[in-house]
């Protein structure tokens, strides 16, 4: 387990960078051009490292119907959200809004899975939501604030947490890392030709041989999005989906001091209460709360 949850902060590390470098290259170009592109690219690497790992097999004929079917939910529409989300709103608005999957996983697994939830973990949820609506409402103190952007990256989560459920239950005889390669590439194929029926130019591609946006490229594509998903998704399937999302709010922390950084974004009083308000309601919500009481009342 130890050796799960090291690659699962490494991967919240990754991911947190990776709200800002989305950021950057969506204004460099299209949104689902650059998704479908750095999408295919991510999927080409893990099925790549799957071979190298000795875990490279194709599909079998019941197996296809799965793949695409979470591919839906964990690539085609959580990717373009996102990308279309972050170009709407601020990275750090972004990274807050990423920062309730934690929360949204652990519900899809009580309403799919039927997993237990307490008035506490209920507590939780409501701590997370007030969160984002803080931070969502930040400079403008009024609900109308919430810009379009923020919900289209909120419904990225959604759809995510959904996929992740999905991916705890593929059969033991499929590695899920395995699938999230087959998934990528998929995924990939559909946001390109959505791209060109919007009418993208795919010209805008160009725009990579500049090394700096390169650079940032191959972070997101290869280790963000290729080794990132492809450990994540393999988490899922040991410790389970709700356990795996309780690494999710050192994603937010992660992407909030990446935008501060290498974006030059404030963090502001409003951002730093509802970053509060959903590593609290993270806390209470994916049980780890129930967790350390459990274990001290059952050390008395």
């Amino acid at each position: 387990m130890v050796r799960i949850y090291t690659l699962l902060l490494l991967v919240m590390l990754m991911w947190g960078l990776n709200v800002s470098a989305i950021k950057v290259l969506v204004d460099a170009i299209d949104p689902m051009l650059l998704t479908g592109f750095r999408v295919m690219t991510a999927g080409a690497a893990v099925l790549v490292i799957c071979s190298v790992m000795g875990i490279f097999r194709l599909p079998y004929k019941h197996e296809w119907l799965i793949i695409f079917y979470i591919a839906i939910f964990n690539v085609i529409l959580h990717h373009s959200f996102v990308a279309i989300g972050l170009k709407m709103t601020s990275g750090i608005n972004g990274s807050l809004i990423l920062g309730m999957n934690p929360l949204i996983t652990v519900m899809m697994a009580f309403i799919i899975l039927r997993q237990r939830m307490s008035w506490l973990r209920i507590t939780g949820f409501m701590l997370g939501f007030v969160g984002v609506v803080v931070t969502t409402m930040t400079g403008t103190g009024e609900l109308t604030g919430i810009s379009l952007g923020d919900l289209i990256v909120f419904l990225g989560v959604v759809v995510q947490g959904f996929s992740f459920v999905l991916i705890s239950k593929l059969k033991p005889t499929f590695d899920a890392r395995l699938a999230t390669g087959y998934m990528l590439v998929i995924g990939a194929v559909f946001i390109f030709l959505a791209s060109q029926a919007f009418g993208s130019g795919i010209q805008e591609i160009t725009n990579l041989v500049d090394w700096q946006l390169a650079s940032v490229f191959l972070f997101s594509a290869v280790l963000a999005t290729a080794f990132g998903h492809m450990t994540y998704n393999h988490a899922i399937k040991k410790v389970g989906p709700a356990e795996s999302a309780i690494f999710i709010n050192l994603n937010t922390l992660f992407a909030v001091t990446g935008s501060a950084i290498f974006l030059n974004e404030t963090i502001t009083l409003n951002h730093a209460a509802g970053f509060i308000l959903i590593l609290c309601g993270v806390f209470m919500g994916t049980g780890a709360l129930e967790h350390v009481i459990g274990k001290r009342l059952g050390g008395r």
